[in-house]
């Protein structure tokens, strides 16, 4: 994905209502595709973060495991109970961000453009996962404070398939493709980020601007296009 340069020295502040008005907590909305499409879900990934075991226990206390909340369209992954207030420079804060599960072998803070704008930080775009080089926050939970040197990100929008879907759409993990959103905001993505293996139902990750901008609520129908 690319998006223009935004400086954050002249960026405004927004307040905490505006944020949360804008951003919503959890991985929830979905839009069913049309007849021709198998099953595809369009979801919008809202701000979250990926823990370690390590930083579950420094930031809810010694012997805890994250709670689940709500089952994610994927099965095996799930909204917890359980979040942490974000602090970016100069104190700004995202005060309640959820965590996701299970935990993973490193810490990633996932936010949306406007996210980066309240925090100050200049978000990179990046596939989940890839967080060398990338800017860093606090988390603040109920027990204690995690300082992450690096890990924040404005996850690349993709598009989970099993190697059955990618067959038929004729691509393979790693390729790219386009997912057109007919709505009130008609409006075609590119460069969605293939995401293929054995298990993957079929799913499409915006972030909550994109999902915005197509105006997802009420999209009518939406299709994977191969670039």
């Amino acid at each position: 994905m690319a998006f223009c340069t935004l400086h954050m020295s002249t960026a405004p502040t927004l307040d905490r209502t505006a944020v949360e008005r804008i951003v919503r907590e959890v991985v929830l909305r979905q839009v069913p595709s049309s007849p021709a499409e198998p099953n595809l879900a369009v979801s919008v990934s809202a701000r979250h973060v990926h823990l370690t075991d390590e930083h579950v226990e420094i930031l809810f206390g010694a012997g805890r495991k994250l709670t689940p909340m709500k089952n994610l369209y994927q099965d095996g992954f799930y909204a917890a109970e359980e979040t942490v207030m974000v602090v970016g420079p100069k104190r700004r804060m995202l005060p309640t961000v959820r965590v996701l599960g299970p935990t993973r072998p490193f810490s990633q803070v996932e936010l949306a453009f406007t996210d980066g704008i309240s925090l100050g930080i200049e978000l990179p775009v990046r596939p989940s996962g890839k967080i060398a080089g990338t800017p860093g926050c606090v988390l603040v939970g109920p027990k204690g404070v995690v300082e992450l040197k690096e890990g924040v990100i404005r996850a690349e929008r993709h598009v989970h398939m099993d190697h059955r879907h990618a067959a038929r759409y004729g691509v393979k993990n790693g390729d790219r493709m386009s997912l057109r959103v007919v709505s009130t905001c008609t409006i075609v993505f590119e460069d969605l980020l293939v995401r293929a293996d054995e298990t993957s139902k079929l799913e499409v990750h915006l972030d909550t601007d994109e999902g915005n901008a197509a105006d997802l609520d009420h999209a009518t129908k939406v299709e994977l296009l191969k670039q």
